[in-house]
């Protein structure tokens, strides 16, 4: 479990593609400690360490990770947003962040707002229906508050510092994120789905 705050923008310096239809991903400035068998999130998305060799690690990606998220489409080179898993004991300054991406969405436009920007997304309306008004939502990994959301778009206000700490910076109208939406949102839904399919008894309210 994750909480959305960044802690290291490493770089890929390879995706290898392994016989059974995932990869290894190699990782340059990782996170400080690493150890194998933890859990790091990686653009949002959760995986294993498998190697550690001074500040390069690597994790293995699998099939089911390269269809749902964009990591399949990383190159050397590439930045990408780093965060190890949670202690009990830690502050939880974003919010709950499972690194079980949803989908991909894609960047729509960017617009200048004082010293930050607005950041305007595409995602699916399978997604959508989860948004509300000054909800979570984590792009990319990183744990951001929405506004202005429709089944089909939403918008995020990014501060000077998340742009200085994150990939943010580097993304372009066109470029496709990583998204997961709020769990909260989806428990309810399924709880509310069960309550409203279950018989009603004669005489309940």
């Amino acid at each position: 479990m994750f909480s959305g705050i960044i802690e290291r923008v490493g770089e890929v310096t390879a995706l290898t593609p392994e016989r059974r239809g995932g990869a290894r991903l190699t990782i340059r400035g990782g996170p400080r400690g690493l150890a194998i068998g933890e859990s790091v999130a990686v653009s949002g998305a959760c995986m294993t360490v498998t190697r550690v060799r001074g500040a390069t690690f690597a994790v293995d990606v699998s099939a089911e990770s390269l269809r749902r998220t964009t990591l399949g489409g990383l190159r050397p080179g590439t930045r990408v947003n780093l965060e190890r898993s949670l202690r009990l004991a830690d502050r939880l300054s974003g919010h709950l962040v499972f690194g079980h991406v949803d989908g991909t969405g894609a960047l729509r436009a960017i617009t200048p707002e004082g010293d930050g920007a607005l950041y305007r997304f595409a995602l699916p309306a399978s997604l959508g229906r989860y948004l509300v008004e000054k909800g979570s939502i984590a792009v990319d990994g990183i744990s951001l508050t929405v506004f202005a959301c429709t089944r089909r778009s939403f918008t995020v206000a990014v501060i000077p510092h998340t742009l200085a700490v994150t990939t943010l910076c580097d993304r372009r109208p066109g470029d496709r994120v990583n998204l997961e939406s709020d769990m909260l949102a989806r428990y309810v839904e399924r709880a509310m789905a069960r309550r409203l399919a279950a018989p009603r008894r004669r005489g309940a309210p």
